[in-house]
């Protein structure tokens, strides 16, 4: 079941789940009483992150790609400080706003990266 490698798992589904999370905390949102600001703005950041993620898919991996490989990693690793840096200037500035967004942002990265594990990991491996 653990055995490595496995082909990538895809983009679809973790996003569609993700996407449900969203439409399922709107409603959420409204009762509690939290600002629409803190859900509008986690949508933002995680449609923004997305669309960076697929601009960097197109990029490539592999031994005979390493400077596409490198470049990938590293905006990767930007795009979760950018997301990081934007949640604290605007915890910074107004807190309820921005832990709201922030707590709704992790909750839909956790299910991104939970849904991509169980897809990884559902899969037959190559070998």
């Amino acid at each position: 079941m653990f055995e490595t490698p496995r082909p990538a798992p895809g983009r679809l589904l973790p996003a569609i789940a993700t996407a449900g999370l969203f439409v399922l905390a709107l409603p959420v949102f409204v009762v509690a009483d939290l600002p629409l600001g803190g859900w509008v703005l986690a949508v933002v950041l995680w449609l923004a992150s997305q669309g960076l993620s697929l601009l960097l898919a197109r990029l490539g991996l592999g031994a005979d790609k390493l400077a596409a490989s490198g470049v990938v990693g590293i905006g990767m690793t930007l795009r979760s400080v950018a997301v990081g840096v934007v949640l604290i200037a605007v915890v910074a500035s107004d807190a309820r706003l921005g832990l709201s967004a922030a707590l709704l942002y992790a909750l839909a990265y956790t299910l991104e990266l939970g849904v991509s594990l169980a897809t990884y990991f559902g899969q037959e491996s190559t070998q």
